[in-house]
């Protein structure tokens, strides 16, 4: 791993003055997220007595809080809500019961992305499965099959993200630490309570009907999110020994601009970069120091046509040093196997 310059330190050293957290500012954020979001799903349960239809239209209203519920999970893992970290823990079991995600293990996962992300050698659990042209070359044809379905956008965000969420989040995986495990089994509990309370007043059949459809639209939004946060031209991926921290946050988290409505519905999450750079900073500072920090300027912001091509992304070229797609990285591979049989 390289060291970070001279200049990647400052950086970092002048972002520190926007990690301080608000409590007003996280206390209200906590408000108008989860109170909108339980009304929600009470309204569509209320509504779907009289047409299920009728209840679908607040679906996607609802889906964008959970969103946003889950970044106040997201925020209070890296502690940037909160000073006291009891507080962080609080907001991070109570939000992950609601999002259906044990904090504990959920946020050594994630820690471990935060270390790694853009590394070569060190891809994880909390990454995207990226496979570069050459193991996808040399990978048995099951493998290809399976890299190329989980790969399809509609079956990445619509398939797999719900059915891992809802299945995997419930599993204790084989190695995992004793605290994580009481996290799930804890959590899983209070999954169960959350659902019993929110089926009483209209059974859970209505519950389980109004429920899903905005848990698989949040859960397709949030792996979109995740996504083209890591997926897109000139994302930065290295080997280890070449691998920098600043550079993998900087280059290989991207600068995401959404309007304002979406970018209250995803807690500024858009700002990447900046949160790769330096988690502990709150998400309500992250626009600020985006604005004031001239060196963040010089960061690309992703264009909606951006957004589009990343998800035809689908390996990584080593040779060219950038994200292709599976018809170029064939093409690119033959055409190397074509100069070495001739050299």
């Amino acid at each position: 791993m390289l060291v970070p310059s001279a200049e990647e330190r400052a950086l970092q050293a002048q972002l520190s003055q926007y990690r301080t957290p608000d409590q007003a500012k996280s206390l209200g954020q906590i408000a108008n997220t989860l109170l909108p979001y339980v009304a929600g799903v009470i309204a569509m349960g209320a509504l779907a007595q009289v047409s299920y239809w009728l209840a679908l239209l607040l679906a996607l209203p609802t889906a964008g809080f959970m969103v946003r519920v889950f970044i106040l999970f997201h925020d209070a893992g890296h502690g940037s809500l909160f000073r006291d970290a009891r507080w962080n823990r609080f907001v991070g079991y109570l939000t992950g019961i609601i999002v259906f995600t044990p904090f504990r293990h959920w946020t050594h996962k994630h820690a471990r992305h935060h270390a790694t992300a853009g590394d070569l050698d060190r891809r994880d659990l909390g990454d995207v499965w990226t496979m570069t042209v050459d193991e996808f070359m040399s990978a048995p044809l099951p493998l290809r099959l399976v890299y190329r379905l989980f790969r399809n956008p509609f079956v990445l965000f619509f398939l797999i993200s719900p059915c891992g969420h809802l299945v995997y989040n419930r599993l204790p995986m084989p190695g995992i630490g004793r605290r994580e495990l009481r996290a799930i089994i804890w959590t899983n509990l209070g999954v169960v309570l959350f659902v019993a309370l929110m089926s009483l007043p209209f059974g859970f059949v209505n519950f389980a009907l109004t429920f899903l459809p905005v848990m698989i639209v949040a859960l397709a939004v949030g792996t979109w999110l995740f996504y083209v946060q890591h997926q897109f031209e000139g994302v930065y991926w290295t080997r280890a020994g070449n691998w920098n921290y600043s550079s993998a946050a900087l280059r290989g988290a991207s600068y995401l601009r959404l309007p304002k409505v979406l970018q209250f519905f995803t807690g500024s999450i858009g700002y990447h970069h900046i949160h790769h750079l330096v988690p502990r900073i709150p998400n309500y500072n992250l626009e600020r120091a985006q604005r004031e920090v001239p060196a963040l300027q010089a960061v690309p912001a992703l264009r909606f046509r951006d957004v589009i091509h990343s998800l035809t992304l689908r390996l990584y070229d080593e040779a060219a040093d950038q994200m292709v797609g599976f018809r170029e990285g064939l093409r690119r591979a033959r055409l190397a196997a074509a100069s070495d049989a001739t050299a």
